[in-house]
């Protein structure tokens, strides 16, 4: 069955919600009218998401931590 995975920085509980609910309504609604593929006419109960956060001194960018970069921002 379709597995989609998710890595993002902290959400909050409503955030998550809508993430899976779109996530697994737009991937069914793809899928279904990919004729050609096994995965074609899939129901949405059969998709599994998983989310997973990321503190911010956990990932980076450009060789600086996503919170070592907010440290240093000046809003």
């Amino acid at each position: 069955m379709p597995y989609i995975s998710i890595e993002s920085g902290r959400l909050t509980a409503e955030q998550k919600k809508e993430l899976i609910e779109r996530l697994t309504e737009t991937a069914s609604e793809i899928l279904c009218r990919a004729k050609r593929f096994a995965y074609s006419n899939i129901q949405e109960q059969f998709f599994t998401v998983t989310i997973e956060e990321l503190s911010d001194e956990n990932f980076g960018i450009g060789g600086k931590s996503i919170d070592e970069i907010k440290r240093n921002c000046n809003p």
